[in-house]
């Protein structure tokens, strides 16, 4: 398993100065928020984005998030996916492995959308291949579907190419109808990133993103999946995700020793 602090946990800060306060908290590695790389790559280009990550020493592990794949169509359809092409070569350019796609299938679908949800999976994951990028499918407990893990690993199965996986977010898992047999289903092949948080003292029917904390602060502590993950040898990227206003006014330095610490903890690397 690989560390990693998600670069949107302090959303409020330049990436520039969060990859160079991660690294001097001894981060490793990073899950590459895309909204920050488009600010970064408007100024600077994709070069010296490379650059500071070789400087740093820090490996982006994954980029998340590309939307809008699914369901959508006419002109919103087409912007979305003119927006992954660049996505894609993006990851290439920088060598990013995995390309998080939100799984943001909402509202009353028909059978033609489930239809158009499959064969948006199946064409995205045969772009992805030929940039030499895994897609991982990220499930939303909001979503109408996938809304869950077993769902999601389903749908996964289905397309049935080695370019797509899984993205399991932690949150979604405990908030939404996931149960804790489907992390059976998880294995080695199938999943592709993780995404740690845990949940402030709220009912889980209730919480929302800015409800996210550091995992083992709260009551949704992830020991179950970190046990799994131990079981099928997972060795991908462990990231810490954090949807918070409350926390992106953390000093990344701050945030980043603390987190990573936390989270080397949680994974059995401390030391």
């Amino acid at each position: 398993m690989r560390p990693a602090l998600a670069t949107v946990c302090s959303l409020d800060a330049p990436l520039e100065a969060v990859l160079e306060d991660y690294a001097s908290g001894h981060c490793e590695a990073v899950d590459l928020w895309l909204g920050h790389a488009d600010a970064f790559l408007k100024v600077h280009g994709v070069a010296p984005l490379r650059e500071r990550f070789a400087r740093h020493g820090i490996a982006p592990v994954a980029a998340s998030f590309q939307g809008g794949l699914l369901t959508s169509q006419g002109d919103a359809r087409a912007e979305h996916w003119r927006t992954f092409a660049g996505r894609l070569a993006l990851c290439r350019d920088l060598g990013i492995p995995v390309l998080v796609v939100a799984g943001d299938a909402f509202g009353p679908l028909s059978p033609q959308d489930l239809g158009r949800l499959s064969m948006s999976l199946a064409e995205a994951a045969k772009r992805a291949a030929d940039a030499g990028v895994r897609l991982a499918l990220e499930f939303d407990a909001r979503a109408s579907f996938p809304n869950n893990l077993q769902s999601a690993v389903a749908v996964v199965e289905d397309v049935g190419s080695p370019a797509l996986g899984i993205c399991l977010d932690w949150f979604h898992y405990t908030v939404g109808p996931s149960k804790p047999l489907d992390l059976g289903v998880l294995s080695r092949e199938n999943l592709v990133h993780v995404q740690l948080s845990d949940i402030a003292d709220v009912p889980r029917e209730m919480a929302s993103d800015a409800d996210r904390i550091l995992p083992g602060e709260g009551a949704s502590s992830p020991d179950d999946l970190i046990r799994r993950l131990g079981e099928i040898d997972y060795a991908g990227g462990v990231a810490i995700e954090l949807h918070n206003p409350a926390l992106w006014r953390v000093p990344p330095r701050q945030f980043g020793e603390i987190a990573i610490t936390a989270l080397r903890k949680l994974l059995g690397q401390a030391g």
